[in-house]
């Protein structure tokens, strides 16, 4: 790694720690309106949303919804198992969207 490296890396993690410092440094300082921190809750959900929706709809660049695309077989899979184990659901969740996932996709090769 050469000295530019070295100082870029230095600097950026310099600036990021002190952004992020600065801003919980002064969290306690700010209230926001109870209409802002419910709104918050769905963010995560949102940004899951975001990354998830291309990648099961677009696995190849394109819009797939046919019986080939295995990814949105697993992720319907998944979310069936989040819906029916309502409890500790995380896991089933994976599990259950993973084994749909590669039967799926290995079962229809093995076929076609």
């Amino acid at each position: 790694m050469t000295m530019n490296e070295t100082i870029m890396i230095l600097g950026m993690m310099t600036l990021t720690f002190g952004i992020r410092y600065i801003l919980l440094a002064l969290a306690d300082r700010f209230v926001l309106p109870d209409v802002v921190e419910s709104a918050l809750k769905y963010v995560p959900p949102a940004v899951l949303t975001a990354i998830t929706f291309p990648a099961v709809l677009m696995p190849r660049g394109q819009i797939d919804i046919t019986m080939q695309n295995a990814y949105l077989f697993g992720a319907l899979a998944a979310v069936g198992a989040g819906c029916f184990f309502r409890r500790n659901s995380l896991l089933a969740s994976i599990g259950m969207g993973l084994l749909v996932f590669f039967l799926w996709r290995y079962g229809l090769t093995l076929i076609a």
